[in-house]
């Protein structure tokens, strides 16, 4: 063989390699993306779960339409504080 024909074939075979390696590092990228798309749910339940108390409760009470005197009277506090608490003035 020739030198030529030699480095030829060096340079050949490392193409392919590099080949390889991209279609294997596109590979893990979709994948990677498509696992990060089906975790969109899980996401947002911790977005939610970030939400201050005050948020949650404000949600889940007019979700249920309930009025704050009607959560306060429940929880035996007065409308004033349950207006603190969703409003963060006040976490106590």
């Amino acid at each position: 063989m020739h030198i030529g024909t030699i480095l030829i074939v060096i340079n050949i075979v490392f193409l392919l390699a590099f080949c390889v390696i991209l279609v294997y590092l596109v590979f893990l990228l979709i994948k990677a993306l498509k696992k990060y798309i089906k975790s969109e749910p899980v996401r947002k339940e911790k977005a939610e779960r970030a939400r201050s108390l005050g948020e949650v409760l404000k949600r889940h009470r007019t979700e249920c339409k309930m009025t704050q005197e009607f959560v306060a009277e429940t929880l035996g506090v007065s409308r004033q504080a349950v207006s603190k608490w969703e409003s963060g003035v006040s976490l106590r």
